[in-house]
């Protein structure tokens, strides 16, 4: 007896989720998890605050990056919402019309919970790599852990993992050091 081969889900599925949850597409399938709890939430905004001003407004920093919060990516079938996501500006010049992006940005970050890291780690991060993203971070507020990863020859290579209340530098933000402290709840 053969098993009836799984529908792939659309866009149209996604669609139908209640807007009280995040939905992806990853690998064909419908993922749906929870908002973001708060501790989630202080680390994505709190690393937002350190790393828009002077990358993607220039103010006390190189600037030259599109940095944005939770961003659809459509990619190759795949609709996935990171946490924060960042384009060269050389690469995005301009903010797409539409509501979601179809251009692999250059550097993503996943906040990590309980309910989405297996998802995160085994799920988006192999498709990220296959789209070219050159940069990840993996966030884990619990943890309190950074983990930076760079693409290499097709594949993730971790570059430093930081814990702890410590200020770092983590590429491709290393033109400035970031206190990884002020992203635990308080």
């Amino acid at each position: 007896m053969s098993v009836p081969a799984k529908r792939r889900a659309t866009y149209e599925d996604l669609l139908q989720v209640p807007s009280r949850l995040v939905a992806e597409i990853v690998n064909g399938a419908l993922i749906t998890s929870p908002r973001p709890s708060p501790r989630h939430a202080r680390a994505a905004t709190s690393l937002t605050v350190a790393i828009g001003g002077p990358f993607d407004r220039g103010a006390s920093g190189p600037g030259g990056w599109v940095i944005l919060a939770e961003p659809e990516l459509h990619l190759h079938g795949d609709v996935l919402v990171p946490d924060l996501a960042g384009w060269r500006r050389e690469r995005m010049p301009r903010l797409p019309e539409r509501a979601y992006f179809e251009l692999t940005p250059d550097w993503i970050c996943e906040v990590l919970s309980p309910s989405t890291e297996a998802d995160d780690r085994a799920g988006k991060m192999p498709i990220y790599a296959r789209e070219g993203v050159q940069h990840a971070w993996l966030i884990n507020p619990i943890n309190k852990t950074l983990e930076i990863f760079r693409l290499q020859g097709g594949s993730w290579l971790s570059a430093a993992v930081h814990r702890g209340e410590s200020t770092v530098r983590a590429e491709p933000f290393d033109a400035i050091e970031i206190d990884i402290g002020a992203l635990w709840a308080d």
